[in-house]
């Protein structure tokens, strides 16, 4: 491994932006409902809001990150993700969570072509499949030492945990300025710079990057289809389960407790998952890549249609933990494959135009299955969220024909 240091450095972010995520998250759905009275269509809107604004600063803010620095574009990404929860914590009104999803959607831009790419630069290619699957370990780490604080702060007031949450993000980016090192990556000297024809030629060679591979084409399509199925799924199965089943007593708590009790209980799965597959499998093994995302994706689309059809509250529960499960496995895999295909020069430029066929497609997808949720049933819209994902199994098999 090349750079130790920026692989702990990675794994510590993991680790604290997940302990903050994990006081907001599993009570988020609940103060959506309960605190500023959204309904299906509104609780998909916010995603929707979300992913309209990676959708167009995507791009932009991964351009600036090849040209300036991923270090610079992470901490500022997270500056501004704490200040949206910040807000959306402080202010239960509908108008001010829409505004809050498209600063956190801003943030989000900054953080995700540049994260990839820092890292990829900083181990190399060859360390970096196993690099994600650490990274997702130190986030599941991160959701136990969260988890309990936010369902804690939440019994006081449900909006506390989003505050405190955004509140501790923004002292991680002060972090990250004193501990976050950048080896792999030299920006332009300042002397060569031309700020707009620097970001323009930036740009440019990142679309060059593209048109000489049309295998990106095909990868960014599958992220489309993913971003499609996603957006359903994450949005709507906490008010599936509240809407269809009775959950089992637990004395005196109110169902939020279940929340935290099926996030502890996912997190510890995907660890467990994640542990066997860093020690037993060869993840950069490339000729069987694709064949594994194939039967991932394949497993995913009928874990989520089981969770929309299942009529008993333990077969919905037990369907969702192997959706986390299998997304576990599936997301690492399909990074590195990616990751195999860009160059390193333009690398956050091509990740974040990934980023945005994954917002394009949740910006389709989401009010779609916000619309089925609200006119006809949540079940119809996550069997609707989960076939959305069907059409990428085709791309794939073309794809693995050309390895």
């Amino acid at each position: 491994m090349k750079n130790r240091r920026s692989y702990l450095v990675y794994l510590f972010l993991g680790l604290a932006y997940t302990v903050c995520t994990s006081m907001i998250y599993p009570i988020l759905p609940v103060y959506y409902v309960q605190e500023v009275g959204m309904n299906p269509l509104q609780l998909v809107l916010v995603g929707t809001t979300l992913e309209a604004t990676i959708l167009l600063c995507e791009v932009p803010t991964g351009v600036v990150a090849d040209t300036y620095g991923r270090r610079l574009s992470v901490i500022v990404g997270e500056m501004l993700i704490g200040a949206g929860w910040v807000i959306q914590g402080s202010f239960p009104s509908f108008a001010l969570v829409l505004l809050a999803a498209v600063i956190r959607g801003v943030g989000d831009t900054f953080i995700s072509g540049a994260l990839d790419a820092w890292i990829a630069d900083e181990v190399g290619e060859e360390h970096l499949a196993q690099a994600y699957l650490r990274y997702g370990q130190a986030r599941r780490v991160g959701f136990f030492a969260g988890i309990g604080v936010g369902v804690a702060l939440a019994s006081i007031q449900l909006g506390l945990p989003i505050l405190v949450g955004g509140v501790l993000i923004l002292v991680l980016a002060l972090v990250l300025m004193l501990v976050m090192p950048e080896q792999g990556f030299r920006p332009v000297p300042r002397e060569d710079r031309s700020s707009w024809q620097l970001l323009r030629g930036t740009f440019r060679d990142g679309m060059v990057a593209v048109r000489r591979q049309p295998a990106l084409l095909r990868l960014f399509a599958i992220t489309a289809f993913f971003g499609a199925h996603s957006e359903g799924i994450d949005r709507l199965w906490e008010a599936h389960l509240l809407a269809h089943f009775r959950f089992p007593s637990l004395g005196t708590f109110k169902p939020v407790v279940w929340f935290g009790i099926l996030q502890v209980t996912t997190n510890l799965a995907t660890l467990l998952v994640a542990e066997v597959a860093v020690r037993r499998l060869d993840i950069n093994d490339r000729r069987r890549m694709a064949p594994r995302l194939i039967l991932l994706n394949a497993l995913i689309v009928g874990s989520v249609v089981t969770i929309g059809l299942a009529s008993s509250f333990w077969l919905a529960v037990g369907a969702f933990l192997a959706t986390a499960v299998l997304k576990t496995l599936y997301g690492p895999i399909y990074r590195a494959w990616l990751n195999r295909h860009v160059s390193s020069r333009v690398r956050a430029t091509v990740l974040s135009m990934n980023g945005q066929a994954n917002a394009l497609g949740q910006f389709v997808g989401g009010p779609a299955t916000g619309v089925i949720g609200t006119l006809l049933s949540l079940r119809a819209a996550l069997v609707a969220s989960g076939s959305m994902f069907a059409p990428a199994l085709l791309l794939y098999r073309g794809r693995s024909r050309q390895e």
